[in-house]
């Protein structure tokens, strides 16, 4: 599945530039197979760093913006803004996802919801034509809500000892 979901992007990203007569670098092709080998969201730096250390293919900060931008255009990507922090994201063929952002940590889960993605193919939106949605659910993870409440108990057992 993977392996023909690349072939159908490095076809989009040929053909696009083949009609709009622009070069057919290997840097281009080497980031969008780093882009699509990623499973989750990853930073500018996690994708520079995959391509110096595992692919032995180093390229400038300047290339990887230029790409990324040309891939966000190309809609092979998406672009996050969680938290502070810019993540991207292989796109093609999973338009539509749900992410939960913990508040305190900064972790982000996808999940999925055949309730929201009903919920959201039956709107009917005027003069507007939908391709996909992302909807970001920010809350406490589990994890951080564990800490936080042994935080709360330790600082109430330290407050009945005095």
């Amino acid at each position: 599945m993977k392996e023909n979901v690349k072939a159908t992007v490095r076809s989009i990203l040929t053909n696009y530039l083949e009609q709009n007569s622009l070069r057919k670098t290997p840097e281009r092709f080497a980031i969008l197979d780093a882009v699509y080998d990623f499973d989750n969201h990853f930073t500018l730096e996690e994708l520079s760093d995959k391509l110096n250390d595992e692919e032995r293919f180093p390229v400038s900060r300047a290339t990887l913006y230029n790409t990324l931008k040309l891939f966000l255009e190309l809609r092979l990507v998406i672009r996050h803004r969680f938290q502070g922090a810019t993540k991207y994201e292989a796109c093609y063929d999973n338009d539509s996802h749900c992410h939960q952002i913990c508040t305190v940590c900064g972790k982000v889960t996808e999940f999925k919801s055949i309730q929201i993605t009903r919920a959201i193919n039956s709107l009917h939106l005027r003069r507007f034509r939908k391709d996909g949605f992302t909807l970001y659910v920010y809350g406490i993870c589990s994890t951080c809500q564990a800490k936080l409440t042994r935080m709360a108990a330790k600082k109430r057992s330290l407050k009945n000892q005095v």
